[in-house]
């Protein structure tokens, strides 16, 4: 099956409609797929529930779909650096399910493997835990969770083959790796495509069997806060 497509566009067609949940991989601007994001903005699908860990920035990232109102309501663990997101939340535009952020890369991760649900500590007694069954095991309060099964899938990472393995760079690996496996297309962005048997498998951080489409393009990697200090 030839999984590679000549650009953003094309490697989108026939998946994107209206009210669609996507889980997008990367953590703040590190590991983002920003074209595949960008080419969801001119499509102009509306209506999106986005589960990633945050929504980028203002002009970048998730942010630019917020920009444009095309995103309903997000399933993230941070909201910061996004001016827009606290104006439309705060005004009442925009959903927002707070998840923890391990809580959050588990959903994702037990969506891809089959699983339906698990149950962990982390939220019990706050505003997390409400509305959600509590179980106790060996004196302990857990809250189940239910894992995220997503319409769409759309990851970066820094280098693939031709049958869609990915290899991903540092922590690009938190949330790129369980975004991919659980959606029902999973679409992947590279710096690098090499040919088949160039990659040792023992680098392999995704099998190319959860990945369904690919294609390659040059990125921007903005840096999200930069510190500097003056010369000694």
């Amino acid at each position: 099956m030839n999984k590679l497509y000549s650009d953003t566009g094309k490697a989108l067609e026939g998946v994107l409609f209206d009210g669609m949940l996507i889980a997008a991989g990367g953590f703040g601007l590190c590991g983002i797929p920003e074209l595949l994001i960008s080419a969801i903005r001119d499509a102009g699908t509306t209506g999106l529930t986005i589960a990633s860990n945050n929504c980028g920035v203002d002009d970048f990232g998730l942010g630019v779909l917020l920009k444009t109102k095309q995103i309903k309501k997000m399933i993230s663990s941070y909201v910061g650096e996004n001016a827009e997101f606290m104006r439309q939340y705060l005004s009442g535009e925009l959903e927002l399910e707070f998840n923890p952020q391990g809580t959050l890369a588990e959903r994702m991760r037990a969506g891809g493997a089959g699983l339906a649900g698990f149950y962990t500590k982390t939220g019990v007694g706050t505003v997390v835990a409400e509305g959600k069954e509590h179980k106790t095991f060996n004196g302990e309060t857990y809250l189940l969770e239910t894992g995220i099964v997503a319409d769409l899938s759309i990851v970066k990472a820094w280098k693939a083959d031709s049958s869609g393995n990915l290899v991903f760079r540092k922590t690009a690996r938190n949330f790129n790796p369980p975004a991919a496996t659980c959606g029902r297309i999973c679409v992947a962005e590279v710096e690098e495509i090499v040919p088949v048997g160039s990659l040792d498998p023992d680098h392999v951080h995704l099998p190319g069997i959860y990945v369904h489409r690919l294609i390659q393009g040059v990125h921007e990697k903005r840096i999200e806060q930069r510190t500097t200090r003056a010369a000694a």
